[in-house]
């Protein structure tokens, strides 16, 4: 059933794959509304990535992000897994669609209401880190003593220095307001993982690539839906691999999950931001001519 409110699956989906601005208005009434929420069940959260950038860098909302980024640690100030099943039952009873993802990085709670999503990312440290979408490292020091700022005329968490928080995730020009391409200078902060997969030189046809070390395959196409042999792809903080003469490399996906790649041949290059990928598909890309940048959802199954 479809909600009149854009509380629904289907606002969800529509969010990743089209990623609509949001309306600032509604979203700093709902940004509003997560803190009454939050702060009635004691919960403490910061602000994080871009709702971050904006507080820091704009003193607002950036008008052409897509969602309200709000994060917790797990373990810090009180949260702990069982905290979230409370929060998400509250937001649900307020309205709200809700849905739970979870890997080994961090627990994700999507949501939805009035075609908004706020996504509340409640973060594991792993040696003294956590881990930000795509694979981004940021020390857990940031976030042990939270700094209060004024925004949106109410009182917010950010990570402590926000600016060092900033600088670890979006890099040196994170100050540099950008519509479009910060993506990369995302990736380039994100080291490679111990996965590599099968190179251009190896028989990694559809039919025949192994799946020991993680699964998942991906075919290059060009302009014309024909296959590139030597294609690089990188999937961000995975590996990188090269494809076949059919167009085919392994991926080696870690497990089900959403995954940043990039991929380039020639003087092609693509960054797919936003993909979410399962280890038992094949999926297909194809370049398009008139796409410079900021595709999201591009890869289609075979």
């Amino acid at each position: 059933m479809v909600s009149s409110n854009g509380a629904d699956e289907a606002a969800l989906e529509r969010s990743y794959s089209v990623a609509p601005p949001v309306d600032v208005a509604i979203a700093e009434g709902l940004l509003r509304e997560a803190k009454q929420i939050m702060e009635q069940l004691g919960v403490v959260f910061f602000l994080r990535q871009g709702t971050c950038l904006g507080a820091i860098r704009d003193k607002g909302i950036i008008p052409w992000d897509d969602d309200l980024d709000l994060g917790s640690i797990i373990g810090l100030h009180g949260v702990t897994e069982k905290t979230i099943d409370t929060v998400v039952s509250t937001f649900r009873d307020e309205g709200y669609f809700a849905r739970i993802e979870r890997n080994d990085h961090y627990i994700n709670v999507s949501m939805m209401k009035s075609s908004t999503r706020i996504d509340w990312a409640c973060y594991r440290i792993v040696d003294h880190s956590i881990v930000h979408y795509p694979g981004v490292r940021i020390p857990a020091r940031l976030f042990t003593r939270l700094k209060e700022i004024d925004f949106i005329g109410a009182k917010f968490l950010v990570p402590n220095p926000p600016e060092e928080y900033l600088r670890h995730k979006y890099g040196a020009t994170w100050m540099t307001p950008k519509k479009v391409g910060f993506e990369k200078d995302v990736l380039d902060l994100v080291a490679d993982g111990p996965y590599l997969a099968a190179g251009a030189d190896r028989d990694v046809s559809s039919k025949n690539i192994g799946c020991s070390r993680g699964g998942g395959k991906l075919r290059v196409l060009d302009y014309e839906s024909k296959p590139i042999f030597g294609a690089e792809v990188r999937v961000a903080g995975v590996g990188r691999s090269r494809t076949n003469k059919l167009g085919y490399t392994k991926l080696n996906l870690p497990g089900d999950d959403w995954y940043a790649l990039v991929i380039k041949y020639d003087s092609h290059e693509e960054v797919l931001y936003q993909e979410n990928l399962t280890q038992d598909q094949t999926y297909i890309y194809r370049a398009d001519p008139s796409a410079v940048s900021g595709r999201l959802c591009v890869l289609s199954t075979e």
